[in-house]
């Protein structure tokens, strides 16, 4: 079985204060991919590393850059955050290696993603697992835009042949205009007016974003908090299950 996860950048870092990670999260994390029995691929956000990086050079998923200096400072930031994330979940047992989307993939001129997963794949295969992070693509047409790690799990699950995918993030799942977590989306004018975008800096364009990204999937989504990971991995669907493509949950 292969599960593809999310750790998202408001759960592993300080969203609010940049290049600050929040240790304790991460380590929570790391310790529930230790014990889970599937092949995992790993995929965390950029949180207040690359967001914080790609919102002072104004760079996001659709508005681009022709400047060098703002790719590399947008991409050595969350390669930064890769390492901190390989390290904790090396030092809890994993045998993570770290995957940087920059050098493996990029956008067409309709910003479609291209983004090769052989190479994922053979990881997995091999009893590695793999570690990918939002970060900033070469975009025909656009210099570089930002590839969130929303998309990446997409991109992933499908390459993979995921049999399931979870998304770890600071809130419980998809909140209603109560608060209340909604238990199932199944299209997204079903929720179009209770959602919104994060209060941090977010140029990947927050839940919305999100759910709209994990409704092409073919595979459900559960959308969930940190301490859920561990039920997560169990085989529970906590939190918000995005069924996306007709799929049944």
């Amino acid at each position: 079985m292969t599960v593809v996860v999310k750790l998202g950048g408001s759960v592993v870092t300080e969203k609010d204060e940049p290049e600050t990670l929040d240790e304790e999260a991460i380590g929570q994390a790391a310790a529930a991919v230790a014990a889970a029995d599937e092949a995992v691929v790993v995929v965390h956000g950029g949180g207040s590393f690359g967001h914080h990086h790609a919102s002072s050079h104004g760079v996001s998923r659709t508005d681009g850059t022709h400047d060098a200096v703002a790719v590399r400072e947008i991409h050595e930031a969350m390669k930064r955050l890769n390492d901190a994330m390989v390290d904790a979940l090396a030092d809890a047992g994993v045998p993570a290696v770290p995957v940087h989307p920059l050098s493996a993939g990029s956008r067409d001129v309709d910003g479609d993603l291209d983004l090769p997963t052989g190479q994922v794949a053979t990881m997995l295969g091999e009893g590695f697992v793999p570690v990918l992070h939002g970060d900033v693509l070469a975009h025909a047409g656009s210099g570089a835009t930002i590839v969130s790690g929303d998309e990446l799990v997409v991109a992933l699950a499908t390459g993979v042949d995921a049999d399931s995918v979870g998304l770890c993030s600071a809130v419980p799942g998809v909140l209603d205009a109560d608060d209340d977590v909604i238990d199932r989306i199944d299209a997204f004018e079903e929720v179009a007016a209770v959602l919104g975008g994060s209060d941090a800096a977010d140029v990947t364009g927050g839940m919305a974003a999100k759910v709209r990204t994990l409704l092409d999937l073919d595979t459900p989504a559960s959308i969930f908090a940190l301490d859920d990971l561990e039920a997560f991995f169990e085989g529970d669907e906590p939190g918000t299950l995005v069924a996306g493509g007709g799929g049944e949950g």
